[in-house]
């Protein structure tokens, strides 16, 4: 703002003041310049897709026969968010590649995009070596070797400006999809020089590699806790020092232990329902309020003190949210509390049966694809195997219990490692932050 003879110097924030009433342009820093996906340095580029690529070319429409040992046939579906995923691919012969190959001869390092379905913009660099099909659904996008990096224009895919472009290309589509066409409009700015590329795509990548190893070590903990739940609350395999007599016996909810008792929910808790409606919420309330979600709420009443387990008796959630409480709460009044446990049952010990095994029993006892509502049997007649002591039951609560603080304690690192990636993502690739 220029300053007429004798004007006093305006007062600091002014410009930000008359920026944010729209009385003015944002400063914009020495060395910088707006363009049209925002501030970046001056001497970066804005480049289209269609320029930096040599090729841009969907997957087959034609459907192969899935069987065969030969090649992957890669879908939307190994695209994640960042990264490649061959775990679920299918495979298919040479004969039906061979056909598919000749179109889209996808090779390393190519850019794959989605283009149609839910998880549309959904990007990975190939990493594989060897030869594979690819769908329709999934676009490529091979840049020029001499003068782009790939792994730089994943990253800038992936940036919510990126993201944003993509979700503009597809708006006004009949047909939620990004056409190869729209794809070749797709904008990005650019350093000068492929080394800088290089040196920003490197430490966003190590990023990528964190959060991907830490993905993968939770699916396993999840995958261990899992198979260690089905073993311990059925008997099969048992704790040391608490098996009072040996073999099995058949039962009508599998083969238990032989010491082990059965008997239904009824026999061994109260089962009623709370009072609340959603309405009677408060967004800082004290204490907490279950609903018809795995979300908790907050109110400023509670109904109930003490140890309960609580499931949604309808809605979206039906058989399939479940909560374990010890305290003072609020319930809905269509949200199922399960409480004041009998002395030959521990409370955690069954809800992890009850919340493993709950859904299998309700879909059991209909004829439809899905339970609209939960009636008050369907609970109370629920048969539940029982180790002979609460000692035995609290033992295999406690190995649960540890499983999941590890998982918890990983989704915290891998939730810090996501908030630090996002940092040095706007940094890096709006050049605020040059490494070169």
């Amino acid at each position: 703002m220029a300053l007429k003879p004798g004007n006093a110097e305006p007062r600091l924030g002014t410009e930000r003041k008359e920026a944010k009433l729209g009385l003015g342009a944002p400063r914009i820093s020495p060395g910088y310049k707006q363009t049209e996906v925002g501030v970046i340095p001056e001497d970066w580029s804005i480049v289209s897709a269609f320029d930096a690529c040599s090729k841009i070319q969907d997957g087959t429409h034609f459907s192969p026969r899935i069987g065969g040992n030969d090649y992957f046939y890669i879908t939307s579906k190994n695209i994640r968010f960042g990264h490649l995923d061959i775990s679920t691919a299918s495979r298919i012969d040479r004969v039906q590649h061979q056909a598919i190959y000749r179109r889209c001869d996808v090779k390393k390092g190519d850019l794959l995009l989605t283009k149609d379905g839910a998880n549309t913009g959904n990007a990975a660099l190939n990493t594989l070596d060897e030869e594979f099909s690819l769908l329709s659904s999934v676009a490529f996008l091979r840049f020029h070797p001499s003068q782009y990096c790939p792994a730089y224009f994943l990253q800038q895919v992936l940036t919510s400006q990126g993201q944003r472009q993509i979700q503009d290309a597809m708006a006004g589509n009949a047909i939620t999809r990004l056409t190869l066409e729209k794809i070749k409009k797709l904008r990005f700015p650019v350093p000068p020089t492929k080394a800088e590329q290089e040196a920003i795509a490197k430490p966003l990548s190590d990023a990528d590699a964190l959060i991907e190893s830490l993905e993968q070590l939770i699916a396993k903990k999840r995958q261990i806790k899992q198979g260690a739940m089905q073993e311990l609350l059925t008997g099969k395999k048992r704790l040391p020092g608490f098996e009072i007599k040996h073999g099995y016996k058949h039962t009508e909810v599998g083969v238990i232990p032989e010491d082990w008792d059965l008997d239904y929910i009824e026999n061994l808790a109260h089962i009623t329902t709370g009072s609340k409606n959603t309405q009677d919420h408060a967004d800082d309330g004290q204490y907490p309020f279950f609903v018809r979600s795995q979300t908790v709420e907050r109110i400023n009443s509670y109904s109930f003190d003490g140890e309960a387990v609580l499931t949604a008796g309808d809605g979206v959630g039906t058989g399939k949210i479940f909560h374990y409480v010890n305290g003072k709460f609020d319930v809905h009044q269509r949200v199922y509390r399960i409480s004041d446990f009998s002395l030959r049952l521990n409370g955690y010990f069954f809800y992890l049966y009850f919340s493993s095994s709950f859904y299998n029993r309700i879909m059991q006892m209909t004829a439809k694809s899905s339970v609209d509502s939960v009636r008050r049997e369907m609970i109370a007649r629920m048969p539940i195997p029982l180790p002979p002591t609460k000692a035995e039951q609290e033992a295999i609560g406690t190995i649960v219990s540890d499983m999941d603080a590890e998982i918890a304690a990983l989704e915290t690192k891998l939730a810090k490692a996501r908030q630090i990636k996002q940092g040095m993502m706007q940094e890096l690739l709006t050049g605020k932050i040059r490494l070169v």
